[in-house]
């Protein structure tokens, strides 16, 4: 088994916006590096405003999109090796959720065909009745059962109930990777935290880790493990993430956590099309904050920052972090 389950190394996606002719390129990743353990299940959120690059990277890490440099490495395998790729065993191994849990399911189709569809297709189960005990298994596992799913329609469900379901659909593969991009975006505030709840409880329960998407910092705090800051596409901070969201180093994180008061709270969601001065910052070469950020020196407008590191795990992407390295 490798040391690491997975490796995001200087990972970059690029996207034309506006047409070939007069479209820009869209650095919609910047040299993202990112790791996750083997020995132990960890919840990782990415977090940042509405097209700083989280989706994009969560559709590269579950081969949605395939990155224009760089490379991902799951489990010891490379993505850049094809040959080695089994698509079955992939989405044993890693498994999506999605924002919107009324668009991951038809609504000709009763909820629990696809629990029945994933277990007996990837060949969890060799017949209906080892696939029935394995849907009713997941789904009690998110305090749900097949006798009350059995047969309904997504419309018969609340968007939590329905996500639930999600999730339960995700765990029957018993994957060792869970992405879950915005899951509680399109959820009632109500229900936002016994969704997070649900994460925390399984990933100790399955020994599974999870990507959490989100730019929901108040849910980001008491679900994480450790947070990713992104911003234009790059990785500015990253660490523990009581550390980061308490005592943030980078100015960009300290602005966020000052924004976000209670749960709930979020950043609009933004179009593709940008602003020109959003646009521009996509493409500057040096620090992507600097035009914004309050401590800029010459330096920041030159050059882009290295990794700082702060201790053994958290590091940062700034020429004057607010935290200065232990000695």
């Amino acid at each position: 088994m490798a040391d690491k389950l997975l490796e995001i190394k200087g990972v970059s996606k690029i996207f034309r916006v506006g047409g070939m002719i007069r479209g820009k390129k869209l650095v919609a990743v910047d040299d993202v590096t990112l790791s996750i353990d083997n020995d132990k299940p960890v919840i990782l959120s990415v977090v940042g405003e509405s097209g700083c690059g989280k989706s994009t990277l969560c559709k590269m890490v579950l081969r949605l999109h395939n990155p224009d440099m760089g490379d991902i490495v799951l489990d010891g395998k490379s993505y850049r090796d094809k040959k080695s790729y089994n698509a079955k065993q992939f989405k044993l191994e890693v498994q999506p959720i999605f924002q919107n849990p009324y668009e991951s399911f038809s609504a000709r189709k009763p909820v629990d065909s696809y629990l029945f569809n994933t277990a007996l297709r990837l060949g969890i189960a060799k017949n209906k009745a080892e696939a029935t005990n394995l849907v009713d298994d997941a789904l009690k596992s998110v305090g749900l059962s097949l006798a009350v799913v059995q047969g309904k329609y997504p419309t018969q469900f609340s968007g939590g109930e329905l996500q639930r379901v999600s999730i339960a659909r995700a765990l029957i593969t018993r994957p060792k990777l869970i992405i879950a991009d915005e899951p509680v975006a399109a959820i009632d505030a109500s229900m936002k935290m016994n969704i997070v709840n649900l994460f925390k409880e399984l990933k100790d329960k399955y020994k599974v880790s999870f990507i959490y998407i989100t730019h929901d910092l108040s849910t980001a705090y008491y679900v994480s493990d450790y947070i990713a800051t992104l911003y234009r596409g790059c990785l500015i901070e990253y660490g523990p993430a009581k550390e980061i969201m308490d005592e943030p180093a980078h100015p960009y994180t300290e602005l966020l956590m000052s924004a976000v008061p209670r749960i709930g709270d979020k950043w609009a969601d933004d179009d593709m099309a940008l602003p020109d001065m959003e646009s521009k910052e996509y493409s500057i070469t040096y620090c992507k904050f600097a035009p914004r950020c309050p401590y800029a020196t010459d330096e920041c407008r030159k050059s882009r920052p290295g990794e700082t590191y702060l201790n053994d795990v958290r590091k940062v992407m700034c020429f004057h972090p607010l935290i200065q390295p232990k000695k």
